[in-house]
């Protein structure tokens, strides 16, 4: 059935251009156009979950799914059940044409009766995705385990109040790293989905954070162990499911791993959607990320502003994006990571063609950003505001006062004989703006294409 189930389309998703009526073209986004002397889909990097596309049946808080899931029907055999998913998530990754996917072990595996059960069942499913993979040409860009779902986690994973879901979690990470390291993924993730606080009349925050740090560690053993070469990331969200979580934002992440020994060993994948939720933009997480060595993987998506909540939507703003992707660029891009569209259809897309739409907007919305970002680097639109703003500590006293000639005594000295009497200088937060649009705009009014 899998080979048939997205028979309206007959794939792969074709380059239609700007003018194309096709819904189920690309618009924008050509893999193999060449951007900065690197083709377009080298650039983006793009891949495919497989929880909210495949795993995920539409429900919400006060609704029961809607998506039309053959495969998740109740009363199936579980394996059967799973490798029919499995063909369709294929089938969906080769005629959309992206190069990765991206999964946690509980959206391929049934849970069975056991964890040994659970394990095996993984194992043959990985079997199976070797064989997609070598078919197909898609590749995992990074696995990961969902120690969130399950009751045993009710209380979080590795900051557990009884060292025995410690040990399951832990048991858990150790073999789907090593899955991970099987199918070729380049990266392994960590979200600490239960890893905080509901509340802190029964929490522990030295404890927890001790545990965390000793998970962390005990992971990255791990990996040297086995000889994996992939990145390891860690997820930052501020809440949800949990009150607090202690991965609150990619500075929260970076202070936790500096004190705790972990600096260099951890990057950061950024999600659009959590970084909303901590008060940052986007374009924030992203930077700081970059400016600290910390930049690993983006989670493609979008809240809406007027909820509080992670609603996981496919992106569909250029302009959000293009200063994300303009940082990206200009610092020389990804290395193994990508952008991964973590983001789900509403309930009341149920047409199974949807989430070909879905993905095509999202794919096209970030090939478009990525022209407007390699324009403003080409055009050094920014790169030149900021170089010129601080120039002056190119200058005898910003030099002096970096390499340490100068004390607080020195200074003092200086500004009290006058030879220090600063100028203001605009800002011009303004001007800026207007040229970030008119690059935005520029890009618009040619062909794209």
């Amino acid at each position: 059935m899998g080979d048939a189930f997205f028979s309206e389309v007959p794939g792969p998703i074709p380059f239609g251009g700007l003018d194309s009526d096709d819904p189920l073209a690309f618009k924008v986004y050509q893999p193999d156009r060449m951007v900065l002397g690197r083709r377009m889909e080298e650039h983006l990097r793009i891949g495919v979950c497989l929880w909210h596309s495949f795993a995920w049946p539409g429900t919400d808080m006060f609704g029961t799914g809607t998506l039309d899931r053959p495969w998740l029907a109740p009363g199936l055999d579980p394996m059967d059940a799973a490798r029919q998913k499995m063909a369709v998530a294929f089938e969906f990754l080769e005629k959309l044409g992206v190069p990765y996917y991206c999964f946690h072990d509980a959206d391929v595996a049934p849970q069975g009766d056991s964890f040994t059960e659970f394990r095996a069942n993984l194992d043959a499913l990985t079997d199976d995705a070797l064989g997609y993979q070598e078919r197909t040409g898609v590749t995992l860009l990074w696995g990961t385990a969902n120690l969130f779902t399950h009751p045993r986690y009710q209380a979080g994973a590795s900051t557990n109040p009884d060292p025995e879901v410690f040990a399951f979690a832990a048991a858990q990470v150790k073999h789907m790293l090593e899955v991970t390291q099987r199918l070729g993924g380049q990266n392994y993730v960590l979200w600490g989905g239960r890893e905080g606080y509901d509340t802190l009349l029964n929490t522990d925050l030295r404890r927890e954070g001790a545990q965390l740090a000793r998970f962390l560690h005990m992971v990255v053993e791990h990996k040297h162990r086995i000889g994996f070469t992939g990145a390891l990331l860690i997820e930052p969200k501020p809440m949800e499911p949990t009150k607090h979580q202690y991965d609150y934002d990619t500075q929260s992440v970076h202070a936790f791993l500096v004190r705790n020994g972990l600096e260099g060993e951890f990057q950061a994948n950024i999600e659009a959607n959590h970084a909303t939720l901590a008060g940052h933009s986007f374009h924030h997480e992203v930077a700081y990320a970059l400016a600290n060595g910390l930049f690993g993987s983006i989670d493609a998506n979008r809240g809406d502003p007027q909820n509080g909540w992670d609603t996981d939507q496919f992106p569909n703003s250029v302009e959000d994006l293009a200063l994300p992707l303009y940082e990206i660029v200009r610092s020389g891009g990804f290395t193994t990571g990508g952008f991964n569209f973590d983001a789900k259809l509403r309930r009341q897309s149920i047409d199974r063609t949807d989430l070909f739409h879905a993905h095509i907007g999202g794919i096209d919305t970030l090939a478009r950003a990525l022209l407007v970002a390699a324009d403003m680097v080409e055009k050094g639109t920014l790169s030149r505001e900021v170089e010129a703003r601080y120039a002056g500590w190119s200058s005898p006293l910003g030099t002096a006062i970096l390499d340490g000639t100068e004390t607080l005594a020195s200074l003092e000295a200086k500004v009290a004989a006058g030879e220090i009497d600063p100028v203001r200088a605009s800002g011009g937060q303004e001007r800026l703006e207007n040229l970030v649009n008119q690059r935005i705009w520029a890009v618009d009014r040619s062909s794209g294409g």
